[in-house]
């Protein structure tokens, strides 16, 4: 069986909804460490007050992007996502930003304040992917979802386009092989030298996932950018609380 064959994933999703309620990280802090094992991220920078973002943003030449850092989807759609063009709208925007109640489908009515956010270097985009590891229950093993339809909520792909959801098991005992990226990078239309940096990210990946005891990663879109450079735009990554003791330097990031 093609390890890349599109399966039925509206099963995978409840348990994608059930693990991403054990212990969430902020969206910089899961860049972080995803850098730490290879995989390419946009350049950034953490700021809690409006007074440090102009500087942020000269630093990028004023090209930024501004994310709220609160636990949810939908932050584009509520406010918590926006671009600016000189370090003089990054300060305002943040000013904006900092201290707002963002009201997303994930926080319900009473919102959640943003207290932090990231200011990110614009990254021209030619592609949008989806990919994510979790854990299955019903079968005990890590599961990578895939697709070509970036940006959008795995969800909603899942109802109006199942076939286009790859699923690819892997076998705990053995790890992720090779050819398992290999095939799903030519699944997801890849050729050339982003199917040897789509195999470098997910091993990368899939490493960080067993060594951290995650129990679901979610980078949507993993972009191809305007230079064929395949970075993480946006990252999700929460862990198993039975598991933190193994990892206090995750603890203190809660």
């Amino acid at each position: 069986m093609d390890p890349a064959e599109p399966g039925n994933p509206i099963e995978s999703l409840p348990e994608l909804e059930e693990t991403a309620r054990k212990m969430k990280i902020h969206e910089y802090q899961a860049k972080r460490i995803l850098a730490g094992f290879g995989v390419p991220v946009p350049k950034g920078e953490v700021i809690f007050a409006a007074e440090e973002a102009a500087p942020v943003g000269a630093r990028f030449e004023g090209d930024c992007i501004l994310k709220a850092q609160v636990h949810s989807g939908g932050r584009g759609e509520a406010g918590g996502v926006k671009r600016a063009s000189s370090p003089q709208e990054v300060e305002k925007f943040a000013g904006e930003m900092l201290g707002m109640t963002l009201t997303t489908r994930q926080t319900g009515s009473q919102g959640r304040k943003v207290r932090r956010l990231l200011v990110e270097e614009a990254v021209q985009l030619d592609r949008e992917l989806y990919l994510s590891i979790l854990v299955d229950r019903s079968t005990a093993r890590p599961l990578i979802l895939a697709s070509g339809q970036g940006g959008m909520e795995i969800e909603e792909l899942a109802k109006s386009d199942p076939e286009k959801i790859l699923r690819v098991p892997v076998d705990p005992r053995i790890g992720l092989r090779p050819f398992q990226g290999r095939r799903l990078a030519y699944r997801l239309g890849m050729e050339g030298e982003l199917v040897r940096q789509f195999v470098r990210i997910l091993e990368g990946l899939y490493r960080m996932f067993e060594e951290t005891d995650a129990s679901l990663l979610e980078i949507n879109p993993l972009v191809v950018t305007g230079e064929g450079i395949l970075m993480a735009l946006d990252a999700k990554l929460s862990f198993d609380d039975n598991a933190l003791y193994r990892h206090p330097e995750l603890r203190e990031l809660r």
